[in-house]
């Protein structure tokens, strides 16, 4: 069985895309250190609790199991925790990547999947977002996210090595069967922070800003199946197997979503509307922040099966359901 390195592969995305491949043929060896990740969320390969800064490390498992192809999800990701701690970030993400190419380099590995994020549009001058459009993160999150792609994209130019990475939105849901999902602490995401809103009497959803410039006053977002995105991840490696040239590559439906209307499928789906309170704008959030899909169907041929809202909330609310009754 071919295998593939994922870092990262006990956390939200990482281990979806671990189930992906297994549904492919692929043994995931999951490299995390369980900081953020967790370990019963491991469950389609092998796990190796190493961090990706630690060359030695790596190389160890790297001649061990002899992968074809690396993806790399590792690093810090939480916005608001980057404004605060800059250097931590930096250090993590910029030395997590540029360890683990080293790696890379040294067994003659060329596929490489990067788990980027649109937050390297920064305030996006238009929307839908293109690829084409010009990169300007505002946080240290995003700026270490670019820093990366920048790296990957010296690397290409300069030695025998190919890479995509990919520029998640809003990612979202869990497995349909309920095995694996959304378990951040703390959780900052709008839908299991709704979703919880609904079923915890204890907690409450904050809505930040009414005053957008919308239809309804709230922030408009690209919500993406966890599982869509999971499938375009292994669209990334076929293509690379095949001899895809790198690069950047935008993971959205093309279409946006408020607050307001996230709030209200909730709702629908689950019989009862989140608890909400509104308040004000948190600090750097746009108006909208919504994909431009095409490269993705072009280059990957891949377009999301399970994105639709009502399919994101219905599998992240059992999610939830099924985690709170039976802690993992």
């Amino acid at each position: 069985m071919e295998r593939v390195i994922v870092t990262g592969g006990a956390g939200y995305v990482g281990s979806h895309v671990c189930r992906e491949l297994a549904g492919h043929g692929y043994e995931p060896v999951t490299v995390d250190t369980l900081e953020n990740g967790h370990r019963w969320a491991v469950r389609w390969g092998p796990l190796e609790t190493v961090d990706t800064r630690d060359e030695d490390g790596l190389s160890r498992i790297f001649a061990a199991y002899r992968p074809i192809a690396v993806m790399h999800f590792a690093g810090y990701t939480q916005v608001g925790e980057s404004v605060r701690r800059p250097l931590t970030y930096y250090r993590n993400n910029i030395e997590g990547i540029t360890a683990l190419l080293s790696v890379v380099q040294q067994f003659g590995i060329e596929p490489f999947v990067f788990s980027s994020t649109a937050a390297v549009y920064g305030v996006p001058d238009k929307t839908p977002i293109p690829e084409t459009h010009p990169l300007k993160p505002i946080n240290p999150y995003g700026v270490s996210k670019y820093a990366s792609e920048r790296i990957l994209s010296d690397l290409s130019a300069a030695e025998t090595f190919r890479a995509v990475s990919l520029r998640y939105f809003n990612a979202a849901g869990a497995s349909p069967e309920g095995e694996i999902g959304e378990a951040h602490d703390p959780e900052t995401h709008l839908i299991p922070n709704a979703i919880r809103a609904v079923y915890d009497p204890d907690f409450t959803l904050d809505v930040f800003g009414t005053d957008f410039d919308t239809h309804d006053g709230t922030a408009v977002r690209d919500y993406v199946h966890v599982c869509d995105l999971a499938s375009a991840h292994v669209a990334a490696l076929t293509y690379l197997l095949h001899g895809g040239e790198s690069c950047a590559v935008n993971l959205g439906t093309g279409h946006g979503t408020t607050v307001q209307e996230v709030v209200d499928a909730c709702a629908r789906v689950l019989g009862r509307e989140p608890r909400n309170r509104r308040v004000g704008r948190r600090a750097g959030d746009p108006p909208a922040l919504v994909a431009e899909p095409g490269l993705a169907r072009t280059v990957l041929n891949w377009q999301p099966q399970m994105s639709d809202l009502s399919k994101i909330i219905e599998t992240a609310g059992g999610w939830y359901r099924s985690a709170s009754s039976s802690p993992n």
